[in-house]
């Protein structure tokens, strides 16, 4: 299913309230992330650069890593919006032009698109660097052109708060929305005035995200609040990454400790609950009309 068949990121935005968007960094986190209720997906770099890699969010991935993780995530979950993080565009306007046509082609429904200089690094992680607005804002243009008549909503993130404070960010902020960005993310604001601070010097009809990235640099609220004070779309960019991440650590532990998985046995997913997840059922049910003919 192509991206402009899908429910758009626009129109899940114009009911009103906040669009909270989960982290997935694979087809099976799509999939156990629509099986929850979530309506949107979000493609975290920070979470494909760990589970791709190995490798901390500085960068490591390239625009073909990217696209081909987000073909097979929005095969997966194919009435879902996916939003794809992209990073820096990998490379000049021509290069964010080459990658936001290549998610559209893959069936992606956003992008979100930052202003570090490359190679970036995750936006709670030291010693960042931005580029000049003057070399940011033709990637957004770029980005905005490319899209055309499909139904690709386009984030412009800036990072500007760490490294040049918040005056500097909010006036990208400003600038990014005016070049045609469909929403604004400010990354890391560090507290709950900061972040109003944001909302009020935005007109109102621009919509903000916030990222709650759990014991990073920006205070944690829950969806509610963050649609309360004006913050319409709320991305919890590595929750399901952590969570795998602890789980498998504490199964392997006992594994390699007791020789057996019993002591963890209460908290895998059944054999059978993996596979309805990954579709197995419908999957017997088609072979067996084949084999029937």
């Amino acid at each position: 299913m192509s991206s402009s068949t899908k429910t758009s990121v626009s129109a899940l935005l114009a009911r009103g309230g906040s669009l909270v968007l989960p982290g997935v960094h694979d087809a099976l986190s799509a999939k156990l992330a629509v099986e929850a209720g979530f309506e949107a997906l979000f493609v975290s770099g920070f979470g494909l650069s760990a589970s791709l890699l190995g490798e901390p969010d500085f960068g490591f991935l390239g625009a073909a890593e990217v696209l081909d993780a987000a073909r097979r995530i929005a095969t997966a979950v194919p009435s879902t919006p996916v939003i794809v993080d992209i990073d820096t565009g990998y490379g000049n306007a021509f290069h964010a032009e080459r990658t936001v046509d290549g998610l559209i082609r893959a069936g992606a429904a956003g992008c979100f698109l930052e202003d570090q200089a490359w190679p970036k690094r995750c936006g709670h992680m030291e010693q960042k660097r931005v580029v000049d607005v003057e070399e940011y804002l033709p990637k957004l243009r770029a980005a905005v052109a490319t899209r055309a008549g499909a139904a690709f909503h386009i984030t412009a993130r800036t990072d500007a708060r760490a490294m040049l404070g918040l005056p500097e960010a909010i006036r990208r902020a400003e600038l990014y929305a005016e070049a045609g960005a469909d929403a604004i993310f400010v990354e890391a604001p560090q507290s709950l005035e900061e972040m109003q601070a944001i909302r009020d010097a935005l007109p109102a009809e621009v919509v903000l995200v916030a990222n709650m990235v759990e014991a990073g640099k920006t205070p944690l609220r829950s969806a509610e609040a963050l649609a309360a004070s004006g913050f319409r779309i709320a991305l919890w960019p590595v929750t399901g990454l952590l969570a795998a991440s602890k789980a498998m650590r504490d199964a392997f532990g006992a594994l390699r400790r007791d020789g057996t998985s019993e002591a963890v046995s209460g908290q895998l997913l059944a054999f059978g609950e993996i596979n309805q997840v990954t579709g197995l059922p419908t999957r017997y049910e088609r072979e067996k009309a084949w084999v029937r003919g």
